[in-house]
């Protein structure tokens, strides 16, 4: 019955004493070793301590798959205290066993200052490639699977290792999602979602992203997905378009921040002609009255209501595209930001031009409703290379702001009916095919508050967008290998 041998991250004596309480007296469990990144001060009774240099190493995933020698590998990946569901143990190792996966994991319960919530997780999907996918913090591996991998990862990362050896077992093995709630965690990072989802892209995590990186392109050739650079070229010749760009804004109720979002763009100096499209998706706060009371002093703000009242924020942009005012190129701004300066739709269809691409991604500052700057600051994804770009955006969960295209590409591509990941999707699908132009300065204000669509999500919600980014990402793996 001993088939389970359990890795814990160590913390303190206190904690961690109460993580291996939970476990050691399991008739499951073999042997319990502790993950320490320092000198131990006191033993454990029962415990073995394995010195390591990071959790996320792989050279830790080397000393782990030594020690693999019964049937399954438990990995808590936390340092705080972790308390097991009744017969937990056993259940993740008759459902591994049932269904011979490689590594299975499970839905738990959050505990934050004392009180226990649901927090359910998503199933893992070929497309689930983003590196902090949820995997909660228990992984059991199948022991065999977790020492095949290990043996065939020739990179050293200090920071991947754990992500590489993921990868690396899912393309033999199955990893297998149990929707049942079989532990509970102790979680100390309460941030809200909107506070967290820009970690990646903080400047002191680019060593980490770099290593990331080079963990999934390795990951994406091993499965013939890997595309090289090599881009379809586009002549921009056509020509039959009234102005040679247009701003497209969708929006609904956004009576607080759609002004300065216009006068942002009317203010604009190029030496182009450009318009500003308006999709007014039936707000009812006022909002539609004050858009209509700038066009009546600008002819360049075209005011559009869609006929259809299905549009999610996706849908409102095929409705500008569709246009027949709309330019030759297509520029986003969202109705609660704004342009840094006068000068940066000049700057964006330079790119273009300049870059040769059906796509320009610039970069954003982060800052309150007052336009001051909040951390993380500057988001420009310099993670972002011309050679391996579009392979990466399969790892990251979005490609940074402002977003313009070329428009006959765009419409003949479409945009995807939603109000979430539409954007996302479209630069996937095009980087698949053109190149995707970047401008590292910062050209716009995304400015964050209470009333942000992703500023304060429950765990359903942000399952429901990674579900949907995963399923994106499975798509355009499928394409990509055809």
């Amino acid at each position: 019955m001993k088939l389970i041998n359990c890795f814990l991250a160590y913390n303190n004596s206190a904690e961690t004493q109460k993580s291996v309480n939970a476990i050691k007296n399991s008739v499951m469990v073999n042997k319990i070793y502790l993950l320490s990144k320092n000198e131990v001060p006191t033993s454990i009774e029962g415990c073995e301590i394995i010195s390591i240099d990071s959790l996320q190493s792989t050279s830790t995933m080397r000393k782990i798959a030594e020690k693999s020698d019964a049937a399954y590998s438990l990995i808590y990946t936390k340092d705080t205290v972790l308390e097991m569901g009744q017969y937990a143990l056993e259940r993740f190792a008759k459902i591994a066993a049932d269904t011979e996966a490689g590594m299975v994991y499970s839905d738990y319960y959050q505990v934050v200052d004392g009180v226990r919530s649901n927090y359910p997780v998503i199933d893992y999907q070929e497309g689930s490639l983003c590196d902090d996918f949820n995997f909660g913090s228990v992984l059991f591996y199948n022991a065999k699977s977790l020492r095949k991998a290990v043996d065939k990862m020739k990179d050293d990362y200090q920071f991947a290792g754990l992500y590489d050896l993921r990868l690396t077992v899912s393309r033999k093995a199955e990893l297998l999602h149990i929707n049942e709630y079989l532990y509970a965690e102790v979680e100390t990072d309460t941030r809200k979602s909107g506070e967290k989802q820009f970690d990646y892209v903080d400047p002191k995590n680019r060593a980490v992203q770099f290593e990331m990186e080079q963990a999934c392109t390795h990951h994406l050739k091993k499965i013939d997905a890997y595309l090289k650079p090599e881009f379809t070229k586009i002549e921009f010749n056509e020509t039959n378009f009234p102005v040679e760009a247009s701003v497209v804004i969708p929006v609904r109720n956004r009576a607080k921040t759609i002004e300065d979002a216009i006068r942002s763009v009317l203010s604009q100096k190029a030496k182009f002609a450009f318009n500003l499209i308006v999709v007014d998706n039936f707000s009812n706060d006022g909002t539609s009255e004050i858009i209509q009371d700038i066009a009546k002093t600008d002819s360049r703000l075209i005011y559009i209501i869609p006929e259809r009242t299905d549009l999610g924020i996706g849908g409102c942009w095929n409705v500008g595209v569709d246009s027949p005012l709309c330019g030759k190129f297509t520029i986003q701004l969202d109705s609660d930001d704004i342009y840094q300066d006068e000068s940066t739709l000049q700057k964006i269809v330079d790119a273009f031009y300049e870059q040769n691409c059906a796509m320009v991604i610039a970069s954003y500052t982060m800052t309150n409703v007052k336009m001051e700057t909040i951390a993380p600051g500057l988001i420009d994804h310099k993670e972002w290379t011309p050679e391996n770009g579009r392979n990466n955006a399969l790892r990251i969960n979005g490609l940074g702001a402002p977003r313009a295209f070329y428009t006959p590409v765009l419409r003949k591509i479409k945009v995807p009916n939603t109000s979430y990941g539409e954007d996302y999707a479209l630069g996937l699908r095009i980087s698949r095919e053109y190149q995707i132009g970047r401008i590292y300065d910062s050209v716009y204000l995304c400015r964050r508050w209470d009333e942000n669509s992703d500023s304060s999500l429950d765990v359903v919600k942000m399952n429901g967008h990674n579900l949907y980014k995963d399923k994106i990402r499975t798509i355009e793996l499928k394409a990509r290998k055809k």
